[in-house]
């Protein structure tokens, strides 16, 4: 079973995808952000084509960006500028010399010179509906992920029924 828990704060909702637990599956399996804008369809057209995001189209318009990696920090609030409880999503490169070339060549418009913020290399771009992002190049490498084990088919919980008749057979 999937439960989405909502965390709400400003433009963005941040939403822990998670399994129920159980000996074999790891609790949190990964972070799914949302933007909120006036202008959807035109948010996804830009992500799907001017920013070239993979995604999964779930009908009616509707596309869930299935970004490549994710990590999440942890920052000191600042009453000027982030208060205690402030999300904040920025997307992140390699190279943001070339991110910057590359997707400016495709539209995106970037709103400040790359500056560098001391942890990392930003700017900014906006997309439509008025969702300001940082683009960043960050300082430090990240470690590389531990070994996947190898996928473990999950056995399928019996319906209510199928419980009751199992418990009579073994007691047949």
């Amino acid at each position: 079973m999937q439960l989405a828990h909502p965390l709400r704060r400003g433009a963005t909702d941040l939403f822990f995808v998670c399994e129920t637990a159980s000996e074999d599956t790891t609790m949190i399996r990964g972070v799914h952000t949302m933007f909120y804008t006036s202008k959807p369809d035109e948010l996804r057209a830009y992500l799907r084509d001017k920013l070239k995001l993979p995604f999964t189209d779930v009908g009616e318009g509707w596309l869930i960006f299935d970004l490549p990696e994710a990590e999440m920090g942890c920052h000191p609030a600042d009453a000027e500028s982030a208060p205690s409880g402030t999300h904040y999503v920025s997307f992140y490169c390699d190279d943001i010399q070339r991110s910057v070339a590359d997707l400016s060549k495709r539209g995106v418009v970037f709103v400040d010179p790359i500056t560098d913020a001391g942890y990392g290399l930003i700017t900014h771009f906006v997309m439509p509906g008025d969702v300001k992002v940082q683009l960043y190049q960050p300082r430090y490498r990240k470690n590389k992920p531990a070994a996947k084990k190898a996928a473990q088919p999950r056995k399928k919980k019996p319906s209510p029924k199928q419980a009751v008749a199992k418990k009579r057979q073994r007691r047949a």
